[in-house]
This record gives C-alpha cells, sequence and structure tokens, in this order.
C-alpha cells in the first residue's frame, strides 16, 4: 500500500555496505531523503546515483538515505564505486520496498520512457551487470521532516523515474 504525505515514516533499519546498521530513526531531527532503487548494478540508478552525488551543493541540509534490493557485496561493486557521500543501504529481501509500498510491473520495465536514461547511463559507463531483486521493480523517493512525517511521497511511473531534483532541492533549502 502507499504510503501517503503527511503521515509518519516507518522506522527502518537497514545494513550499509560498508556493513554498519543504519536506522532512520537516527535521522530525526534532520531532513531526509529516502530514495529506493532497483538492483546495485542497473544503469538507470547508477546514472541517479551520479546525479545525486553531482548536486550535493545544491542539496545541502538533507541527509541521503539509498536503499538497493542487492547485498552488500554488489553495492560495494557496482554504485558503491562512486564513493556517494551518504548510506546505500542493502535490502537483498525487499522488506523495506514493502514497508513503503513500492511496486513493480511489466510495463514500467519495457517503458519507451527508459530510452533516453538508458543511452545517457551507457554514455557514462554504467552497464548492467548481475540482476538482483526484483527485475520489473518501480524506483520511489520520500522526501521526510525533522519530524519524522513524509512531507513528499513520489513512486515512480516506469523504472527510470525518480523524483524531479527540484523537488528535493526546494525542500533542502527551506
Amino acid at each position: 500500500m502507499r504510503l501517503k504525505e503527511g503521515t509518519k515514516a516507518p522506522d527502518l533499519e537497514a545494513t550499509n555496505w560498508d556493513g554498519t546498521r543504519v536506522k532512520l530513526s537516527d535521522y530525526r531531527d534532520k531532513k531526509v531523503w529516502l530514495a529506493f532503487f532497483r538492483y546495485a548494478s542497473c544503469p538507470l540508478c547508477n546514472l541517479r546515483v551520479h546525479d545525486m552525488i553531482q548536486r550535493q551543493d545544491e542539496l545541502k541540509g538533507l541527509s541521503i538515505l539509498a536503499v538497493f534490493q542487492s547485498p552488500p557485496e554488489s553495492i560495494a561493486e557496482y554504485v558503491g564505486k562512486q564513493e556517494p557521500p551518504f548510506p546505500l543501504l542493502s535490502d537483498p529481501e525487499e522488506k523495506l520496498y514493502k514497508l513503503y509500498g513500492l511496486e513493480s510491473g511489466l510495463g514500467a520495465f519495457v517503458s519507451p520512457k527508459n530510452l533516453v536514461p538508458g543511452a545517457k547511463a551507457t554514455r557514462l559507463g554504467f552497464l548492467p551487470g548481475r540482476m538482483e531483486g526484483t527485475k520489473t521493480r518501480i524506483p520511489g523517493d520520500f522526501l521526510i521532516g525533522p519530524d519524522g512525517v513524509i512531507q513528499k511521497a513520489f513512486y515512480g511511473e516506469v523504472i527510470s523515474d525518480h523524483i524531479p531534483f527540484e523537488d528535493a532541492v526546494k525542500f533542502a533549502q527551506k
């Protein structure tokens, strides 16, 4: 079931790719961008993480938590190579995806809307590797206020879909 804006974000706990445990409740009193991705070698997901790293200056004041449906070893092998300044959380059992109501769908996987971002990812050298977890997983993003309440819940329509950067930047700066 999709989560609604104005509701308390469910607490979560997961292992960061470096082996440390991370809890959402550790981020109370901070603005959080909780981003759900697909698997660690997903070219589209790696492109998005790349863009998040590039735009860190605009996102000051915002704690980012990125969730992947891959084990920590795969996260280290693929997306971890980018050395993002935020946690990359492992959820190979996809429990957090269920907790936050993330969906999957074949139409979202084969949509032509994925072609342009896919080509950009390929040009930057993000190539597919091991596909882990639900292959047709659709990403989602949650902007969570310092009080733990969801300010914005974004559920993608296709596998390349994420919250617009402008929304995250506006949230970080307000």
